[in-house]
C-alpha cells in the first residue's frame, strides 16, 4: 500500500501522555484538512485506544505505547496504537458494549466509541504479549465538505 506520509511515536503508559497522543494525532491529521467534527472523532478514538493501554495493558506498571500515524491514498488516515502488555483473552467479548475488566469506574465503551468514530477498527491481541488497535478514517476535507453543502 502506498503511504503518503507517516510518523511513529513511542511514549510511556502514563495518563498524562493520553493528551499528548490526542494532540499529536490531531496535528498529523490536520495535513488532510479535516472538519472540526472529524478532528474531534480522531482525538476521541485515540484517547480511548491510549487509555485502554494505560488502564488494561499495564495496570500495575509503566510500559511502552507505540502510535503510528499514516496518511494513505484517498484521504485515509490510519492510526495504530500498540502495547506489549497483558493482552486480551477474548477480543470479541472485549469489543461488546459495556464489557470491562477495569472495575466499576470503567464504562466498557472504549472499543464501541472507537468503532463509532472511525470507518474501520481492527483489534489483534495475544495474551501476555500485547494488543494492536488499527483504526482508519477517510477524511472529507473542509473544502470538500463546503463544496457539498454549497451544492445542496
Amino acid at each position: 500500500m502506498n503511504v503518503e506520509n507517516e510518523v511513529l511515536l513511542k511514549f510511556p503508559s502514563k495518563s498524562k501522555n493520553e493528551g499528548f497522543a490526542r494532540s499529536a494525532a490531531a496535528v498529523f491529521a490536520a495535513q488532510l484538512d479535516p472538519t472540526m467534527d472529524e478532528l474531534g472523532d480522531i482525538k476521541t478514538a485515540v484517547s480511548e485506544a491510549v487509555t485502554n493501554c494505560i488502564v488494561h495493558a499495564y495496570p500495575d506498571s509503566i510500559g511502552e505505547i507505540t502510535m503510528k500515524l499514516r496518511q494513505l491514498p484517498d484521504h485515509v488516515l490510519e492510526i495504530t496504537v500498540k502495547d506489549q502488555g497483558r493482552g486480551i483473552e477474548d477480543v470479541a467479548k472485549a469489543r461488546q458494549p459495556l464489557f470491562t475488566t477495569g472495575g466499576e469506574e470503567r464504562s466498557g465503551m472504549g472499543f464501541t466509541i472507537m468503532e463509532s468514530f472511525m470507518n474501520e477498527l481492527r483489534v489483534k491481541s495475544v495474551p501476555g504479549r500485547g494488543t494492536s488497535v488499527r483504526m482508519r478514517k477517510r477524511i472529507v476535507s473542509r473544502g470538500e465538505a463546503l463544496g457539498h453543502r454549497a451544492a445542496d
